[in-house]
């Protein structure tokens, strides 16, 4: 299959550095977001400057700068969907940054996990085509192993319910059909995503450090869809906190070696 066409060879006709270049100022540890509404809110929280753009066809996005408890820290609100969100990674990586903490909304496989609670991927399920580019071919990718003990252990120490578990990522959302949830279920995930699994296999690939963590929205354990907080509009206070979660998270893994 040509999903099976692994190509390690590092330099392609086109590369991260013939299109961005190195952002004076630009913070080793980053936080980057999927939901407009939640990102133009941490924004308004922070004192932040914007400090470099990436662009596409669709338009351009910002990336800024910001200080939290002392550190300085990147924000950039991601594309959603596995190449787009690749992409920009790419380009926020060439720019400067070593460490990115991304989150987001998933899609639930398990009911019993509470709506925006926190879950924690170990592992990701690779159906897309993005991590492919990046990683030879295989199921399943590990994730968050560097950051996993300091992540759970600050959200036992705030008293933050979470899961920690697979996610099926795939890149089709209108094609999520009951036989491939279950499936799915029977393979150990937890959720769904978008992103998780290529954002991985592109920050292994470049040798930087990515964490990625969902807050848990609409349910596909159901006999019929539930979209529960998935609006950009639900539950905005839980999603800020989530935020300042991520937030709290940068400033502890800045004072982590970078590789």
């Amino acid at each position: 299959m040509i999903l099976e066409e692994f190509d390690q060879n590092r330099k392609a006709v086109v590369n991260p550095e013939d299109t961005t270049k190195p952002v004076a100022g630009m913070p080793q540890v980053a936080a980057a977001c999927y939901s407009a509404v939640t990102f133009e809110r941490m924004l308004g929280e922070l004192d932040a400057e914007v400090i470099a753009s990436t662009s596409t066809a669709n338009g351009t996005a910002l990336i800024y700068r910001a200080v939290y408890k002392e550190t300085e820290i990147g924000l950039f609100m991601l594309p959603v969907g596995a190449p787009a969100s690749v992409s920009m990674l790419e380009e926020v990586y060439r720019m400067g940054a070593e460490k990115i903490i991304v989150f987001g909304t998933c899609g639930v496989l398990d009911q019993s996990i509470e709506d925006c609670s926190i879950i924690l991927p170990d592992s990701a399920v690779r159906d897309e085509g993005t991590s492919y580019h990046y990683a030879p071919a295989a199921d399943e990718i590990k994730v968050n192993e560097k950051y996993r003990d300091i992540f759970t252990e600050m959200l036992e120490e705030f008293q933050v319910k979470y899961t920690v578990g697979k996610t099926w990522t795939m890149d089709a959302i209108y094609r999520e059909t009951p036989e491939k949830v279950r499936r799915r279920k029977q393979q150990g995930c937890v959720c769904v995503d978008m992103e998780c699994s290529a954002n991985a296999a592109a920050a292994r690939f470049r040798d930087k450090d990515l964490v990625q963590f969902f807050y848990a929205a609409d349910n596909l354990d159901a006999e019929k869809w539930e979209p529960r907080s998935l609006s950009n509009d639900s539950k905005l206070e839980e999603k800020d906190r989530i935020a300042a979660i991520a937030l709290e998270l940068a400033v502890r893994i800045s004072n982590v070696g970078i590789k």
